[in-house]
């Protein structure tokens, strides 16, 4: 039997971009079903699925890759976010004159 507690139930499992793409392999290669590697590994069939469509056919290398290029990414969002305030209250302030 298990006891769901606050601490069991906010765990979240981190996995590495290598285990991840280990997991979908031994999905591939083996004669269990999805739900099974799934339950094995104590992750749902939802998570297994959005990571398929994320690392799919991908190698580590490639992971990295593009763990690198997403965070690049959202720091580039960042800063033309700034820049688009900065703008903003300028043309606010060239108004008020």
């Amino acid at each position: 039997m298990v006891v769901w507690t606050l601490e069991n139930l906010q765990m979240k499992k981190r996995f590495t971009e290598e285990q991840i793409i280990s997991i979908l392999r031994e999905a591939e290669r083996a004669d269990t079903s999805i739900s099974a590697v799934a339950r094995k590994h104590n992750i749902t069939d939802v998570t297994f699925y959005r990571w398929r469509n994320k690392y799919g056919g991908m190698d580590v290398p490639d992971a990295r890759k593009l763990k690198v290029l997403e965070a690049e990414n959202a720091k580039l969002k960042k800063l033309v976010a700034e820049q688009l305030l900065a703008i903003d209250a300028l043309k606010e302030f060239s108004r008020g004159k």
